[in-house]
């Protein structure tokens, strides 16, 4: 879809992209092809490791952040507004004054609602719209610096926009974290971390010897930094799912996500647990946290021998899973 709208603004002139320098694409999505833009002066630019590796995987120079100057810049919308204002001040600030940026997004990602905030502050050229979606360009210049991403301080934690649950700890999170046992010990991992909410409860045991936080979006990995001082903790910028400790681990606790677009995807969950019983040692044990649509009992028991529901509400399940069965 991006790129049936990326070639024809490059076909009709809508885009006319610099003939030298650097062009940086923030944020594209698995899938996204790129093959109309010029491989050899690319930098893909996405703090998400799936995305990242997948573009790396094909050959793109990749980074997980920006920084220097660019001729020009195309930004992948995402669906949260303030995480997009935050993307396209970003990009105003590493491209040239006057150089072009695109702003391509879904409707569904209310790609029309921004488009007319930019209206207001930009000179935005006429938009282009194809495969359920929009794309338009305007120049780059410091209007936009008002849309700087900003930390958040919630509840004696720093979040930053686009993170998951960035306005404070989620139901499931919560219900947990009220959940593990003061009897924790060893070595823990904590899959799919975010920004370290579920890591200091488990921190706050002292029989803990290490626990890993494994969080595929490094902005939220940068806050787990600033809100887990700990020399316990260490920190693994890593797609949870095939992620593999350095060491067999005694607990993983883990509230996995089961989408990574705007549809659900409860397979992600799966490969979750996939994972939890790969990293755990034969007497280890998973607690997790689960909603209660989601179709996780077939994962689970067939990836643990002792399985038992602990707790949690009417849209949560509490689940505590030992004895894995593909152990270290």
């Amino acid at each position: 879809m991006r790129s049936a709208r990326l070639d024809q603004a490059l076909n009709s002139g809508l885009l006319c992209l610099p003939t030298e320098g650097r062009i940086v694409v923030l944020r594209p999505r698995i899938g996204d092809e790129l093959t109309s833009l010029p491989r050899d002066r690319l930098l893909v630019a996405t703090g998400f490791r799936p995305d990242h590796d997948w573009f790396a995987a094909r050959g793109y120079a990749t980074t997980s952040r920006a920084t220097g100057d660019f001729a020009a810049a195309i930004v992948c919308l995402p669906r949260a507004k303030e995480h997009a204002h935050a993307m396209l001040a970003e990009a105003a600030n590493l491209v040239t004054a006057g150089g072009p940026i695109v702003i391509d997004g879904q409707k569904t990602d209310s790609v029309n609602a921004v488009l007319k905030e930019l209206r207001s502050r930009v000179a935005l050229s006429e938009s282009l719209s194809k495969a359920h979606g929009k794309l338009a360009t305007f120049p780059a210049g410091p209007k936009l610096a008002v849309w700087a991403a900003k930390r958040k301080q919630v509840d004696d934690f720093i979040t930053l926009p686009g993170v998951f649950s960035a306005d404070g700890a989620d139901t499931g999170s919560v219900l947990l974290a009220k959940a593990l046992s003061t009897d924790f010990k060893g070595r823990v991992g904590d899959l799919g971390s975010g920004w370290g909410y579920l890591s200091r409860k488990i921190l706050s045991f002292r029989d803990v010897k290490e626990c890993h936080l494994v969080e595929a979006e490094a902005d939220a990995l940068d806050c787990a930094r600033l809100n887990i001082l700990d020399n316990r903790a260490q920190f693994h910028w890593a797609d949870a799912t095939t992620w593999k400790s350095p060491h067999a681990l005694d607990h993983i606790v883990m509230n996995p996500p089961f989408h990574t677009k705007r549809e659900a995807n409860p397979a992600l969950g799966a490969n979750f647990i996939t994972a939890a019983a790969r990293n755990l040692n034969p007497q280890g044990v998973l607690w997790l946290v689960m909603n209660r649509h989601l179709p996780y009992d077939r994962s689970l028991t067939a990836m643990f021998r002792d399985i038992a529901e602990i707790g949690g509400n009417s849209s949560y399940r509490l689940i505590r899973a030992a004895v894995p069965l593909h152990a270290r």
